[in-house]
């Protein structure tokens, strides 16, 4: 899952408790520059630090403007929120803890971001296994599963059954130590290394047509 650090009180629904911790979001950059948002005290929920977030949309600088983006295993969502601040279209985050998924979608009411972002509450491999949906395909993705799970290298599988457009952009985090399989068509961009995380930039080839059969 991922990312930590906030405080700004949101916009909770009637009768729902507040957010407790003491993390706090930052965003980075674009519209929702330096707005603080309260983070759950969840197990499971690591930081992807600022460092790592601000050299990651460096690069996607020219791609993230009017992108479909898609961020599995979301938790605080900070990666999907910092791309709708920079001009994305449209986000889908995928977290399956609903009480992490609850208070990410009260983070996009506060933002006013609630019309362009969407949370799914559920588990990300058993929802890229039902197929694309109505939101497919995405042109830019962030896979940044819990470590240690063996969920990386099947979800990046998954991605590949219709989910993603032609040219798309992913960026997968997994812990250091992990060599992932990714598909064939997928060349690596960049990477990055934090402690004991590496963030790696893919950039999606087209599949190339099967030959015909000759007889």
């Amino acid at each position: 899952m991922t990312r930590r650090r906030s405080s700004l009180r949101s916009r909770s629904r009637p009768g729902a408790s507040p957010l407790k911790g003491s993390g706090r979001l930052r965003i980075i950059g674009g519209e929702y520059r330096r707005r603080l948002l309260p983070v759950l005290d969840s197990p499971g929920l690591r930081p992807t630090p600022d460092r790592v977030r601000e050299t990651l949309f460096n690069w996607l600088a020219a791609t993230t403007p009017g992108a479909r983006v898609l961020d599995l295993f979301a938790g605080t969502g900070a990666l999907g929120l910092e791309a709708l601040s920079r001009g994305a279209a449209e986000a889908l985050f995928v977290e399956r803890d609903g009480q992490v998924a609850r208070a990410l979608a009260d983070n996009l009411r506060t933002l006013g971001a609630d019309e362009r972002g969407r949370v799914h509450t559920g588990d990300a491999l058993a929802l890229l296994a039902v197929g694309p949906n109505d939101d497919a395909p995405f042109s830019l993705v962030f896979v940044d599963p819990p470590f240690r799970q063996g969920l990386a290298e099947p979800c990046c599988e998954r991605l590949e059954q219709g989910w993603l457009a032609s040219d798309a952009w992913i960026y997968l985090e997994t812990e250091t130590a992990l060599e992932v399989g990714v598909p064939a068509n997928w060349s690596l961009h960049r990477e990055v290394r934090a402690g004991d995380s590496t963030g790696r930039l893919y950039r999606r080839r087209p599949l190339a047509p099967a030959a015909p059969l000759v007889e």
